[in-house]
């Protein structure tokens, strides 16, 4: 079981990323999803939410506006679309999978996201 982050980088602010997450020896669909962010000398926040079959979605205030969450079932990846980025959006993102029946909680190893001019 494996989630594995990636897209993450350093950008200019007002810049976009994306960020995947994909999934292997599970089926990603069984699960919610979540992004995580955690900057440093922080406690680690929720980013965003999706349902299994993706037609609801949740964001943290901080964010409602400029992210979108999505995922594609198909290819076991969910995705973090991040636009208008600002310098206090840099942190670690985590990719998180809860199943149906709250017993399997898994995550990714984490993608470092800095916003800076």
């Amino acid at each position: 079981v494996q989630l594995v982050e990636s897209g993450g980088g350093l950008v200019q602010p007002g810049g976009s990323l994306r960020l995947s997450c994909a999934a292997s020896g599970f089926t990603l669909s069984t699960y919610r999803m979540r992004w995580y962010r955690q900057a440093p000398g922080k406690e680690r926040t929720m980013v965003a939410t999706i349902t299994r079959g993706g037609g609801t979605t949740d964001y943290a205030d901080s964010v409602k506006g400029r992210f979108t969450i999505s995922r594609d079932n198909a290819k076991n990846t969910v995705y973090l679309q991040m636009n208008s980025l600002k310098p206090e959006d840099t942190a670690v993102y985590y990719c998180n999978a809860l199943s149906i029946n709250g017993l399997n909680n898994y995550w990714g190893q984490g993608t470092q996201v800095t916003v800076a001019s």
